[in-house]
């Protein structure tokens, strides 16, 4: 411990300057509580009245190596929670979905700053972990649970931005591995629900009488889950931080109305403009198997063209409309090509999963995408579209009582106001992703953050030692190169 007359200039210059950029901190994340760490800083850096190296004075020397690994990793634990929760953590595209503009297997650079930087909602989680440790097991506490709040950033959320948000329909899962990962309500819930009930026609009921099947399915659905833990796993609930974290482009901004028709995205009645690199399914007669050099010009993964399909006949491939020209050029290889257009029957359980809507992935709504503090009148029409934002993602009592009443927090509701904006995110394999069309709206509070670069990218068709298993060519490259 040192007297205050003992401590050097350069020590008070070194916690000056400490001390400076954490107060510069405070005040940018508005959080006057962290005033108290200021006198642990200071002694920290001059009169060290705390023994903040106890363990250097230890004579063991395996148990000073062993409190010099913890000390480091203590602090790199530490320094890893704030960086991944204020200014950028690291995004590996899992799927398809976003193909040919960012592939499988590219690692981003999530800026947090670019939107702002949420505060932590379930503080206590081990850093370097979403949700799980890579054994499995929970990695974080549900308490404390803090409010949403969002720190100012560089700008807000631009149509066909590529954003990185939690997974809305996260919310609830089953623990199964093999179901962990589907969407509960519209790949599990729903259809385990009418599964288990006989057919009926909808088109002959009203939109009262629609509601109550749907209700009912809803009911058998998540009973039959529940007795059945040893097939789903138990379900659980997951906090809006702690929900996986997706990737998808941004075509829907609060306040506009989309709408997808022949797989064109309309917004207030105007087409959007389609990314360069999206892509749909064709269906391919193949004279003889696509050769490796063609394949590669192409840019078709095992994925997209397994080689059980790789063959002679008819296949489906996800193709970019240059990709499509080429294929069809090649009369030596293809007898015919069309794109697929797929059925209301084929894309059933479409957001909301509550509503006969007919809509399919092709030709989907009109739908309205709500925005902070606009007032809206609410039915039991247009309910299924706001009732899982009422209910939710902004946490209000909903009933619909059996006369088609609306009851919000226990009052008759006619209207809704909203408290938060909302996006409409998809991929641009437009056929092949499970994006907004399915599970609806993200909430402003999932957002999580802008990808800015890809710092590296592997081949998971390539084995390491392969030539091109890294994909040179992509790495440090901009991905506002595809918006």
């Amino acid at each position: 411990m040192k007297k205050f007359g003992e401590v050097t200039k350069k020590q008070w210059i070194k916690a000056g300057i400490y001390l400076a950029l954490y107060i510069l901190f405070l005040i940018w994340v508005r959080s006057w509580l962290g005033i108290i760490i200021i006198p642990f800083i200071l002694d920290a850096f001059t009169t060290r009245i705390i023994k903040w190296d106890w363990w250097k004075q230890l004579k063991n020397k395996t148990l000073y190596q062993i409190m010099g690994w913890v000390d480091a990793i203590v602090f790199a634990l530490v320094a890893v929670y704030f960086v991944n929760i204020y200014l950028f953590q690291n995004y590996a595209i899992p799927s398809s979905s976003l193909e040919k503009s960012l592939l499988v297997g590219d690692h981003l650079y999530v800026s947090k700053v670019a939107y702002g930087p949420r505060k932590p909602i379930t503080p206590l989680t081990m850093p370097l972990t979403q949700n799980t440790f890579p054994g499995g097991g929970k990695s974080y506490f549900d308490k404390p649970h803090w409010p949403y709040e969002r720190i100012k950033g560089f700008g807000k959320i631009k149509l066909n931005d590529i954003v990185v948000f939690n997974y809305p329909a996260g919310d609830t899962i089953v623990t199964n591995p093999k179901y962990s990962s589907a969407d509960y309500y519209g790949m599990i819930l729903y259809p385990v629900g009418k599964s288990r009930c006989r057919d009926i026609e909808m088109d002959s009921l009203s939109t009262l009488e629609q509601r109550h099947v749907y209700d009912f399915y809803y009911k058998v659905g998540r009973q039959y889950i529940t007795q059945n833990e040893q097939v789903f796993g138990k379900i659980m609930a997951r906090p809006v931080d702690r929900r996986e974290n997706y990737v998808k482009r941004c075509v829907g901004l609060p306040g506009q109305t989309l709408q997808i028709k022949d797989g064109i995205i309309y917004l207030d009645g105007v087409a959007n403009k389609e990314p360069d690199a999206a892509q749909t399914n064709y269906n391919v007669v193949l004279k003889r198997a696509i050769p490796e050099k063609l394949r590669k010009e192409l840019n078709l993964s095992q994925e997209d063209l397994p080689n059980s399909q790789n063959r002679q006949g008819s296949v489906v491939i996800p193709l970019t409309r240059k990709a499509a020209d080429i294929l069809s050029s090649n009369t030596e290889i293809v007898a015919d090509i069309c794109p697929i257009r797929y059925l209301p029957e084929e894309s059933e359980w479409l957001f909301p999963q509550n509503k006969n809507t007919k809509w399919t992935v092709d030709d989907y709504g009109p739908i309205w995408i709500p925005a902070k503090g606009a007032t809206i009148q609410i039915n039991l029409e247009n309910l299924p579209f706001y009732e899982r934002i009422i209910k939710v993602y902004e946490g209000n009592d909903l009933k619909v009582e059996r006369d088609g009443t609306i009851l919000i927090n226990g009052q008759k509701a006619d209207s809704y106001t909203f408290k938060m904006d909302y996006y409409w995110m998809m991929g641009d394999n437009r056929q092949n992703s499970a994006d907004s069309r399915f599970w609806g709206y993200v909430p402003e509070d999932h957002i999580v953050g802008r990808p800015v670069f890809i710092w590296l990218s592997l081949d998971k068709d390539k084995n390491w030692g392969q030539k091109g298993k890294i994909r040179w060519n992509r790495l440090f490259r901009s991905v506002k190169k595809y918006n």
